[in-house]
């Protein structure tokens, strides 16, 4: 008997496959980013009416970023809630593990 260590392939080369790699990859840093926010408005004690004012911003736009579920957020509304909350948003091109 072979005791492989890998069978089959991995979890990056089936969503590839499958054609929705970017797509989870983006629902995936989308639910992130809203969960960070959430969490550090509550820590702060910043409450949504509140956060969209410094944010200089609409409540609406503030809904879309905590909302797990919109992808349809600005970096701009990224970076003034981030800039809120005493954050930087850092961004990078990384290679491709094919």
């Amino acid at each position: 008997m072979v005791n492989e260590k890998h069978i089959g392939q991995n979890f990056d080369e089936f969503l590839r496959e499958e054609g929705i790699f970017e797509e989870v990859q983006l629902n995936a840093l989308k639910k992130a980013i809203a969960h960070q926010v959430k969490t550090l408005m509550q820590k702060q004690g910043i409450r949504k009416t509140e956060m969209a004012k410094r944010m200089k911003t609409s409540r609406s736009s503030l809904e879309r970023l905590l909302n797990e579920e919109s992808h349809n957020v600005t970096l701009t509304t990224i970076t003034k809630a981030a800039e809120v909350l005493g954050k930087r948003i850092e961004f990078s091109l990384v290679d491709i593990d094919l």
